[in-house]
């Protein structure tokens, strides 16, 4: 995205924030925010997303052809919602924010919502906007199997997820993505919570786990990497000592075995994974090109990003 479009583009007069707030038929202000979603089948999620964002003045869905109601709920909600071939998380979510038309970007997942207290300190943000950062990050509070987690590394997991249009772009290495700020600015953190409401069950985060584990796998296997045998061996029960131990997991109970003991068997599965595609499917590391996926972890034949793509 690079260089910002001006208030002027955004529909802003003079760029002036406090001006461009107004008030819904209820009295809630209507921030100069889009707020930005990607969607797959999130008919579960997205009604109560969108509602935790109905503060903002414009709410863009991407959505990757979705079989269930997304769509026609999503538009409920007021979206706009724009149909679009999944191309990968970073590529996707960096669609979306170069759709919006506002001052201000907030993402978030579709299995995430704005709390009440995060919501009341970004409407007090721009009630004085003389002051604004140029980003904020949030905690996330991370909710599993009916329980927030807060050891194992869970929390607080601070994200950069309100920031100007123009400003931030998603960067990482698929499926784990990040939002950088280009150029570099001020960015403060609000200490408050997005809520994340993580997977329906285990067999959820089990499927959940394949689909990243073999997205990782041949992210890693495109970036040239081919050994395998001691991340194989050594990588998964540190992972599982780490979060279970070091981070505190056992303070979460169960809810803290199980979450650790799946973190490590992720672990275990991309490394099986690519020495699956190394020694059984036959395929080649390297070759300068990042591999894309569909929604559900198959590889796709898509050209290779342009310069500057958010592709490592």
């Amino acid at each position: 995205m690079g260089a910002d479009r001006g208030a002027a583009g955004r529909g802003l007069p003079g760029g002036s924030l406090g001006r461009s707030c107004s008030s819904r038929a209820g009295g809630s202000p209507v921030l100069p925010l889009t707020g930005c979603v990607i969607t797959f089948n999130e008919e579960d999620n997205v009604e109560a997303c969108l509602e935790s964002l109905s503060f903002c003045a414009e709410l863009i869905v991407v959505d990757s052809h979705s079989t269930d109601r997304t769509r026609e709920l999503a538009e409920a909600r007021g979206a706009r919602v724009i149909e679009r071939d999944w191309p990968g998380h970073i590529e996707q979510k960096n669609f979306a924010i170069e759709q919006a038309t506002s001052e201000w970007v907030l993402c978030l997942d579709a299995d995430e919502r704005v709390t009440p207290e995060l919501r009341a300190r970004i409407e007090a943000l721009f009630a004085d906007p003389a002051g604004l950062a140029e980003g904020y990050t949030v905690n996330r509070r991370n909710i599993y199997l009916g329980r927030w987690i807060r050891g194992g590394g869970f929390y607080p997991d601070k994200k950069l997820r309100l920031f100007r249009a123009g400003r931030g772009r998603w960067e990482g290495i698929n499926p784990h993505d990040h939002v950088y700020l280009d150029p570099p600015g001020k960015v403060t953190d609000l200490g408050l919570d997005i809520e994340h409401y993580t997977y329906r069950d285990i067999a959820d985060h089990l499927k959940t786990i394949d689909y990243f584990a073999e997205i990782a796998a041949r992210e890693k296997l495109s970036r040239g990497q081919r050994g395998v045998a001691l991340n194989l061996l050594f990588n998964p029960p540190w992972k599982l000592f780490k979060m279970f131990v070091l981070q505190g997991g056992f303070r979460d109970g169960w809810r803290g075995l199980i979450v650790a003991a799946l973190g490590a068997f992720y672990v275990f599965l991309r490394y099986a994974k690519l020495w699956e595609l190394i020694h059984v499917k036959g395929e080649q590391a390297g070759g300068g090109q990042p591999v894309k996926y569909g929604r559900r972890g198959e590889p796709e034949a898509l050209p290779a990003p342009a310069e500057g793509a958010a592709a490592e």
